[in-house]
């Protein structure tokens, strides 16, 4: 258990992203920049809010819990995320191909694709990120601030730094 006193915890990043969007995509560099200026200073949490319009989001959104439960969350969430139009195409055995790539137990990735075991943590992100009133990703989340990446990523990173500064900086 980790100690959750508010002077030691590190600031919350929610990332609502659709592994299927190209536009999260393009966010990972952002993402990567903030991971190598913070580390563990900051706690980047991925969210699920798969898109209606792209039919394969809902099955990667299951696919990367079950990346995040064999302990490969984000390298599988950037290798999806890396092939968006294979996806599109290819659907569902896409996914099992990149965990299987990634060295993951893909019999498992398939078993779980089938049998649904992460579909309640899909559906809670995506209730959660629509009562806050997500309507497109990326999204972020940071002391309580939501910042839209879904129409224009410009100054997007910038913002968080400031915000993750100044909490930590209060923190201190």
């Amino acid at each position: 258990m980790s100690d959750s006193s508010p002077a030691s915890a590190a600031p919350v990043l929610d990332v609502w992203c659709e592994l299927q969007c190209p536009d999260c995509r393009t966010a990972l560099e952002d993402l990567r920049a903030l991971r190598a200026r913070y580390g563990d200073r900051l706690e980047l949490r991925l969210r699920h809010f798969p898109l209606e319009k792209h039919k394969h989001s809902f099955a990667a959104a299951q696919a990367a819990e079950e990346a995040a439960e064999q302990g490969r969350m984000w390298p599988y969430v950037e290798a999806v995320l890396a092939r968006v139009e294979e996806l599109d195409r290819g659907g569902e055995p896409v996914l099992v191909e990149v965990a299987r790539e990634l060295g993951l137990d893909a019999e498992e990735f398939d078993t779980a694709l089938v049998d649904g075991r992460h579909i309640l943590i899909v559906d809670a992100d995506q209730a959660e990120g629509k009562a806050i009133g997500v309507t497109g990703t990326p999204t972020y989340v940071v002391g309580g601030e939501r910042l839209d990446g879904g129409k224009s990523q410009e100054g997007l990173r910038e913002r968080v730094e400031e915000i993750v500064d100044r909490l930590l900086a209060e923190g201190a």
